[in-house]
């Protein structure tokens, strides 16, 4: 398995943490709790990169390989110069990503996995990685079949999960990012300040703004909310007792 995703995402990681430590959007909580949310967050995190690389990550290896060999998918048929084809390719990819969370807050059987998700009463760069491993393997299950019926490549599979990883990490994140740099930004890319507002606990708010690199396809389909983020609650009001933000909690709350 190629490393470079977890290396790029492991240092910007760390950047994160630290920049969000020394300006904070949200400042009421003290270290030792801090460490805590942390440490739950990424061992949550650590269990699925384990069964995902371990148990499927050569199951989309030669799901990809099969679709190369073979030729099928989409962007075979369009026969495009290789540059623009994994340009389209991206753009499909993160298309696809946009539809897959928007079908997670839609359908409640997948709801009942992501809302473990949306159970963190504390946003930072460690809730990029705060999902049930049932919605990761639901999630792997069905690139299987979207990888072919795309075209992607496995060397533009890889590429997308270099720039996906930084940018979740980064729109998770605590950072108190100026609003004028965070409007400019998010005129292309999903912000901490876009994002905050799909964790409100709001179900308006949390069925918003869906996008994962790209913020347009909010834009496009009508899903883009603001809010000042000053004023957000974060969780889920149903599901805010502390036995809910522990590591059995989480595994276990799909079945709630």
């Amino acid at each position: 398995m190629d490393s470079r995703p977890l290396i790029v995402q492991t240092i910007v990681l760390g950047l994160c943490l630290w920049i969000e430590s020394l300006a904070p959007l949200f400042m009421d909580r003290p270290l030792p709790q801090r460490l805590r949310h942390g440490v739950r967050n990424l061992s949550i995190g650590l269990i699925n990169g384990a069964v995902l690389t371990f148990i499927f990550w050569k199951m989309v290896v030669s799901s990809a390989h099969w679709g190369e060999l073979h030729r099928t998918g989409l962007l075979y048929h369009l026969n495009l110069p290789r540059g623009p084809e994994r340009i389209a390719g991206f753009l499909l990819f993160d298309l696809w990503m946009y539809l897959w969370h928007r079908a997670n807050h839609e359908l409640p059987a997948f709801w009942r996995f992501h809302r473990v998700h949306h159970t963190d009463p504390a946003l930072d760069s460690t809730s990029a990685y705060r999902f049930h491993i049932g919605e990761m393997v639901l999630s792997t299950l069905l690139r299987l079949a979207v990888i072919p019926l795309l075209g992607i490549r496995l060397a533009d599979l890889v590429f997308y999960e270099l720039l996906l990883s930084p940018v979740i990490i980064f729109h998770h994140s605590n950072i108190a990012l100026p609003e004028g740099i965070d409007r400019i930004i998010r005129l292309l890319i999903v912000t901490p300040n876009m994002h905050r507002v799909h964790h409100s606990d709001v179900p308006n708010e949390t069925n918003s703004n869906y996008s994962s690199i790209f913020s347009f396809w909010d834009r496009l389909w009508r899903t883009y909310r603001r809010r000042d983020n000053a004023a957000i609650r974060y969780g889920l009001q149903e599901f805010r007792a502390p036995r809910w933000d522990t590591i059995f909690g989480m595994l276990t709350l799909p079945a709630e």
